[in-house]
């Protein structure tokens, strides 16, 4: 599914944190949206799975704009793994992962073997497994993260939001989990902290910066010495990928 944001303004609480982005995902595009603490990532993120309203502009999923569809409808198309990885009740993991499944399903119906099959293969595919019948309030930050990121996937979205999702991830599982979501060939929108990782998973990258779209491209327009230093306040000397080609960056503090 495609995605636009069509000049997408967001105010909050009198102070304008998104100011008229423009930004288009192809169907199947891995997009990732990067920028400095504070640029309006995760707002941008949250005006698509609606948790945020635009004061102007519009976004649109398939040429749809999504205020004009019910939320049911919408989370059937959309998932979102989100920075918050808390719940007030200390349900088991795979209770957490088959919530995935409310959006498909008539309320309190009762999980059948289907939604069954789909959250036994989310949560492999996440590698949690092992964790099912754990306590979700027991798990690390990591092992949180990834039974949500299961529940994402048990959603079976055609476009999935990702805000940060490597936070608290090892170096193993920050690569895991993107490459599962670059696999699934769906629409994925990823606000990115990791530079590397997303000149390594995105096919397209917009730097936001003070709410507005900086600069934007394939990550060889993007990631260059020139961007990095004046958007990220930082020096970098960029050097390809050995097996991938794509630029990789090595930052230096003393060379802006």
């Amino acid at each position: 599914m495609r995605v636009d944001y069509d000049d997408v303004t967001v105010e909050i609480g009198g102070t304008t944190i998104v100011e008229g982005v423009a930004l288009a995902a192809e169907a199947g595009q891995f997009i990732g949206v990067v920028g400095p603490n504070g640029s309006g990532k995760s707002t941008l993120l949250r005006c698509l799975y609606r948790a945020v309203s635009p004061g102007s502009g519009r976004v649109l999923v398939d040429g749809t704009d999504i205020a004009t569809v019910g939320m049911r409808e919408n989370a059937r198309q959309v998932a979102a793994l989100t920075q918050d990885t808390t719940t007030p009740f200390d349900f088991t993991a795979a209770e957490v992962v088959a919530t995935g499944r409310l959006p498909h399903a008539a309320l309190l119906r009762g999980t059948h073997r289907r939604d069954a099959e789909i959250c036994t293969a989310a949560m492999a595919t996440a590698d949690i497994a092992h964790l099912a019948d754990r306590g979700f309030l027991s798990l690390s930050g990591g092992e949180r993260q990834r039974v949500l990121i299961a529940r994402a996937l048990a959603q079976q979205p055609r476009v999935l939001v990702l805000d940060e999702p490597t936070n608290h991830l090892d170096v193993h599982h920050q690569y895991s989990v993107l490459s599962a979501a670059r696999n699934l060939g769906i629409t994925v929108v990823a606000a990115l902290h990791d530079l590397n990782l997303a000149a390594q998973y995105c096919d397209r990258l917009f730097v936001l910066h003070g709410g507005r779209i900086a600069c934007s491209g394939t990550p060889h327009e993007v990631i260059t010495a020139e961007v990095i230093a004046r958007w990220f306040s930082i020096g970098g000397h960029i050097v390809p990928h050995p097996r991938l080609g794509v630029p990789q960056i090595i930052f230096d503090e003393e060379d802006r």
